[in-house]
Parts: C-alpha cells; sequence; structure tokens
C-alpha cells in the first residue's frame, strides 16, 4: 500500500508545471545534430565540442546538439538564454575530456533545462535583458565595421609609400 501511495506523490508532483509570468513554455527537444538532417520546426544548433561548447547558431556545426522547437517566439527566447551562458562560459565546469573537450547530450539537458526554467521564471526581467543583448550586439557589429574599415584605411594610406 505504501508503495502504491508513493506512487501517486510522485504522479501527482510530475504533473505540477512551472509558472511562468508569460507565455514563455518550455518545449523543446535536445537531441544529438545528424550531418544533413533538415528541421522542419525553428531550432537552433549548439555546438558541443571544445571550448566554445555551448554556442548557439542557426546554421549547423559538426560536433553539436539541436534544440526543436514548436515556434520561434520559443526558439528566440531560449536563443539568448543559451548566448547568455555561453558568453558567461557556464559550460566550461561540464566539460570533459583532456585533449579536446567535449559536452555530454545528459549534462547539458539536466543543466539547460534548468538553467532555462530559471531564467524564464521572471519572464520580464528575461525580455529586458534580451533587448539588452540585442542592442549590444548590434553596437559590437557595427564597431567591429568601423574597425575593419579603419584598418583598410590604414592599409591604403601605408600601401602609398610602398609604391
Amino acid at each position: 500500500f505504501l508503495f502504491f501511495s508513493f506512487e501517486k506523490f510522485l504522479c501527482a508532483k510530475r504533473s505540477e508545471a512551472p509558472h511562468f509570468k508569460s507565455k514563455a513554455m518550455k518545449n523543446y527537444i535536445i537531441k544529438t545534430h545528424k550531418k544533413d538532417t533538415f528541421y522542419a520546426k525553428p531550432h537552433m544548433i549548439i555546438l558541443n565540442k571544445g571550448l566554445n561548447s555551448g554556442k548557439p547558431n542557426k546554421e549547423p556545426f559538426t560536433n553539436s546538439f539541436v534544440v526543436i522547437f514548436e515556434n520561434e517566439q520559443d526558439c528566440e527566447n531560449i536563443y539568448w538564454i543559451t548566448y547568455s551562458l555561453w558568453q558567461s562560459k557556464f559550460w566550461h565546469r561540464n566539460l570533459v575530456g583532456s585533449v579536446i573537450p567535449f559536452l555530454r547530450i545528459t549534462d547539458f539537458i539536466k543543466e539547460f533545462s534548468r538553467k532555462a526554467d530559471e531564467m524564464l521564471n521572471d519572464f520580464e526581467e528575461h525580455q529586458k535583458n534580451v533587448k539588452a543583448l540585442q542592442l549590444l550586439e548590434a553596437k559590437a557589429t557595427q564597431f567591429n565595421q568601423n574597425l575593419n574599415l579603419i584598418n583598410d584605411m590604414r592599409r591604403i594610406i601605408l600601401h602609398r609609400y610602398c609604391k
């Protein structure tokens, strides 16, 4: 009898869904990416080998995981969570291997789900952070383009002395 009561308790606990302050849902599938696979649903690719493990991208990498979503909005929200985890080097503590470190899918799923839930619990704050990150990315891109133009101009001016 005690076993059946415990089983009912576990089933009741599992059916509780996390309460988000918005419509952000944790509806995604994480699996290992296979080369030349086409994904019809919105998705993102996450690198799983090397010191850049955890890096998200829209284009496929070799040695990567794929996270498949139901809609584009969920994909965008989770993309920025993944981006922030990668930039903060969150995954370095989960890397294994002595020559080429890699991230195990079981470790990734466990930690990713935990952090995504944690960050999505305060959805309004998450939205503010995403907007700030997008603005910073745009400014960084613009800054790098300006640096490239400055370097090009420097080369042109110095090239005049080589004639």
